[in-house]
């Protein structure tokens, strides 16, 4: 970024303030390091959520900031601004209608595969702290309380280090109960010993679920393929052409009759309808 920086803007948290120049350099960081897309009007959000870092760093503004980025010690720096610019929202069986289709169509038969020898892989991606791939691992016990004994694994992964901590700590205050009914809450949650009046995810649910760290725009370690693919409310964030990419290797991914799972605004793009299609309100099945 040059040293040239037009003068800061009325915009801003107190007396932080960000000139258009250094939006305009972060949004395009973020968009190469992450795919997510920052519209003009996300100025305020930007300043709220970095005037933390600017203040740890001991940095004056934001042109020092990007400064900062771009300087030889800024990679770390990078993967600190993707986690405060990520935004985080989950809850155990958000979008029940998932849920229900996952009981009633999908597990039927990947589980007597399980039982029969075979092999079955569940991806929740942009998994944040971990509640969906513990709730798809509990509504999977429900039916198959022995499944820790075939090979059946759930993979979660996210593009932010700290959420993935957490879901690793898999321990959650104020649970909605209005989502976890008191009955999975008995069988499948102990109390935390590290945090009093928390709740933490059995064993035996922790013990299907794996949790590492992944850029979605970045390559992909795994090989596939998976049975089902969640990737809720993730892509509202991307442009047209990051999110055809993303569903033309989500379809790559996808088993044959495998299930993808999206958030509710979400919808495949006419492209990649040859491989995917509609199979319910908001999930596709590979062609």
């Amino acid at each position: 970024m040059s040293n040239a920086i037009s003068p800061a803007l009325p915009t801003g948290d107190g007396n932080l303030q960000i000139d258009e120049r250094s939006f305009l350099w972060i949004a395009e960081l973020l968009h190469g390091e992450s795919g997510i897309v920052l519209s003009p009007g996300k100025k305020n959000l930007v300043v709220s959520r970095l005037s933390r870092r600017l203040r740890e760093l001991g940095l004056a503004d934001f042109p020092d900031y990007c400064r900062h980025l771009e300087g030889a010690n800024g990679g770390k720096e990078r993967r600190k601004l993707v986690t405060a610019l990520t935004t985080n929202v989950t809850r155990f069986f958000r979008e029940g209608h998932h849920f229900e289709t996952l009981d009633r169509e999908l597990f039927p038969g990947l589980l007597a595969r399980a039982r029969q020898g075979g092999r079955v892989r569940i991806w929740s991606a942009g998994c944040s702290t971990g509640e969906e791939p513990y709730s798809i691992a509990i509504r999977l016990l429900e039916q198959m309380p022995d499944a820790a004994g075939h090979d059946i694994r759930i993979l979660g992964t996210d593009i932010d280090a700290d959420v993935i901590a957490r879901a690793r700590a898999a321990t959650y205050a104020d649970i909605d109960e209005d989502h976890l009914p008191r009955a999975l809450r008995d069988r499948w949650f102990v109390p935390s010993d590290a945090t009093p009046g928390a709740l933490q995810v059995a064993p035996a649910v922790r013990a299907l679920v794996s949790l590492a760290e992944l850029n979605l725009m970045q390559d992909w370690p795994m090989r596939g393929p998976f049975d089902v693919i969640f990737c809720r409310n993730v892509v509202i964030y991307f442009d047209a052409d990051t999110q055809a990419r993303l569903w033309s290797r989500f379809a790559d991914m996808l088993a044959p009759g495998g299930r993808l799972f999206l958030g509710h605004s979400e919808r495949v793009n006419t492209a990649v309808e040859p491989r995917l299609a509609p199979a319910g309100i908001t999930q596709y099945r590979r062609l």
